[in-house]
């Protein structure tokens, strides 16, 4: 399917871009030779392909959550540079 100069244009147009003489020859060809690959794809018979939304089945990379005991509270705060109790101090960010 060959696309006419202003077809190309049209598409142009609806992208908000502005083509020069060149790119509209050249934007012709291409997206006229995508259309002809898409009509390719369109005569394979796919009356027994159930439906999709992936094309391979999704899988979790994640890991399960393990409960483990935690490090002693000292050995954390060990190099705070300011700690109160149990915890970090840092500055107040709020006024």
């Amino acid at each position: 399917m060959k696309l006419s100069r202003e077809e190309v244009l049209h598409i142009a147009r609806l992208a908000r871009v502005d083509l020069t003489e060149e790119e509209i020859t050249r934007f012709s060809e291409q997206l006229s030779n995508l259309l002809e690959n898409f009509e390719v794809l369109q005569q394979v018979d796919t009356t027994d392909v159930p439906p999709t939304a992936q094309s391979v089945a999704l899988q979790s990379v994640m890991r399960e959550d393990k409960v483990v005991p935690s490090l002693p509270a000292d050995d954390i705060l060990a190099n705070a540079p300011r700690r109160e109790g149990d915890c970090f101090r840092v500055r107040a960010v709020l006024e």
